[in-house]
């Protein structure tokens, strides 16, 4: 059976992945909050913008679980502390046409194209997370390379920044599958496409 591709994302209730005023949304709880939604993860998926800051800040996180992990100034939650274990052995493929190496983790390797990840999706295997933010996500979508998308929705209007979806090349019908509160006024949606 071939994996399925599941992106897991916080947005604001009018739909922005990130505000206009930083490039790291500090209303985000924990980043490790989304891979609580994927269960039975065997690999992960991501591209080769996010990555640089993602490999950054789980390995330091994975290295010294005690000291505060770039771009914070409070030491790592147990969940996240969780996640960089978990993380830290899990293979991740990288999208990138630039990117000369990764180096966290040391499983992590590049895939060029999205036909590599197409072969990756066919292999059998479990759920692959597919790690992003809203440009990375779109273009799987797209692609038709990404099965359920779960929206971590936060109480929280912006106002403006980057969008969830940006313009997309078709109309795409989503099935809802379910929604949870979570804390602090959060809500989880799951879709399938």
């Amino acid at each position: 059976m071939s994996r399925t591709f599941i992106a897991a994302l916080q947005i604001s209730l009018d739909g922005y992945t990130q505000g206009e005023d930083t490039g790291e949304p500090s209303w985000v709880e924990s980043w490790a909050d989304a891979l609580q939604l994927v269960p039975d993860v065997d690999c992960f998926v991501q591209g080769g913008g996010m990555y640089p800051g993602y490999g950054m800040y789980w390995a330091a996180i994975e290295a010294d679980p005690k000291a505060p992990p770039p771009f914070q100034t409070q030491p790592p939650t147990p969940q996240e502390v969780a996640y960089a274990r978990f993380a830290g052995q899990t293979p991740h493929y990288v999208l990138s046409k630039t990117l000369e190496t990764v180096s966290w983790p040391p499983t992590a390797r590049i895939v060029r194209n999205l036909d590599a990840l197409r072969k990756l999706k066919a292999e059998p295997g479990k759920n692959t997370y597919v790690v992003g933010g809203a440009t990375f996500v779109s273009s799987l979508l797209q692609a038709d390379l990404i099965d359920e998308l779960k929206l971590i929705v936060h109480p929280l209007l912006l106002g403006g920044g980057k969008r969830l979806f940006g313009p997309l090349e078709k109309r795409r019908s989503l099935r809802f599958v379910k929604s949870e509160p979570a804390k602090s006024g959060r809500v989880i949606l799951s879709y399938r496409l």
